[in-house]
């Protein structure tokens, strides 16, 4: 089994590829935990042939194109940022060295925007892969995570977007701060996020007052762990609601990313009184490497 061409996905922690057929079927989906942190750059070849090598057809160039962290500054080259406004799709890969002859690889660069300052890497292929199948979206897209980003797309283009820390402010508070003590639970309390939310939505001024809270709720009142930590979640997640306003009210919202933090937004959004619903698409990456591969073969060609 070789591939006609391989799509790939490169995150800090791991690798995702996918070999695509001459039809432009899946032939196979592999993963490797050799992500962009844990390699210099002259690992990164080593890490792909170690997963694609039988894929590739001998004496034949194979075209391997990557999103994400590969092409970031500590990657395997760096891809610099297109500015917005700009279609996710038709960003022009950067070609990579290589030692293989059967390889030839390009990464896809990311998306900046200078006023206010932000940047993206990997993100644009999701929307690539949402604007494929939907080409007349018109509203806001928001990728939860460590870093959530909130893009605005009409017209089949980025227009501008910000990043949110909600996720690893989430992480260094409930792993490093005096509020761990009161957060250690694997369990959740709803009715605690929905009182963190409305009270961060209705004052957001409040937050680093109503954060430390939380801390002496639980010497108190005995606050169970699960409450605290779910009123946390709920503190930051509507302090970042009431900072991107702007990006959901009256737009339609869709919620790109794991299926249970996908959730949670979508919960927070509407009880903020927003139209948010989840992705239907779930490998929007790929059909996003898709259709930016189809757009370099026709450069190409």
């Amino acid at each position: 089994m070789h591939a006609d061409w391989i799509a790939a996905d490169w995150g800090t922690s791991n690798l995702r590829l996918w070999a695509i057929g001459p039809e432009g079927q899946v032939l196979t989906e592999r993963a490797s935990p050799d992500g962009m942190g844990k390699l210099t750059p002259d690992g990164f070849e080593p890490a792909l042939l170690a997963l694609v090598d039988d894929l590739l057809e001998p004496g034949r160039v194979t075209q391997v194109l990557i999103c994400g962290m590969a092409g970031a500054r500590q990657g395997w080259i760096e891809a610099p940022y297109t500015a917005t406004p700009c279609p996710p799709a038709s960003l022009s890969p950067i070609l990579a060295k290589t030692s293989d002859p059967r390889l030839s690889v390009r990464i896809l660069p990311g998306v900046s925007q200078c006023n206010p300052a932000d940047v993206m890497r990997g993100e644009e292929t999701q929307i690539a892969g949402l604007v494929a199948s939907d080409p007349e979206f018109d509203g806001t897209l928001c990728l939860p995570g460590t870093h959530t980003k909130w893009v605005r797309v009409a017209g089949g283009q980025i227009m501008h977007f910000r990043t949110a820390m909600t996720g690893e402010m989430f992480a260094l508070l409930s792993r490093q701060s005096v509020l761990r003590h009161s957060v250690i639970s694997d369990d959740f309390s709803e009715a605690a996020f929905a009182d963190g939310l409305a009270m961060s939505l209705s004052a957001p001024e409040g937050l680093l007052l109503d954060l430390f809270s939380i801390r002496p709720a639980s010497l108190l009142n005995n606050t169970p762990p699960e409450a605290a930590r779910a009123r946390l979640s709920g503190l930051l997640i509507g302090s970042e609601l009431a900072a991107t306003r702007d990006y959901w009210q009256d737009l339609p919202v869709v919620v790109i990313g794991d299926a249970a933090l996908s959730t949670r937004y979508v919960d927070a959004l509407t009880r903020a009184g927003a139209t948010a619903r989840s992705s239907e698409h779930p490998a929007l990456a790929l059909n996003g490497l898709i259709a930016a591969h189809a757009h370099l073969s026709k450069e190409l060609t």
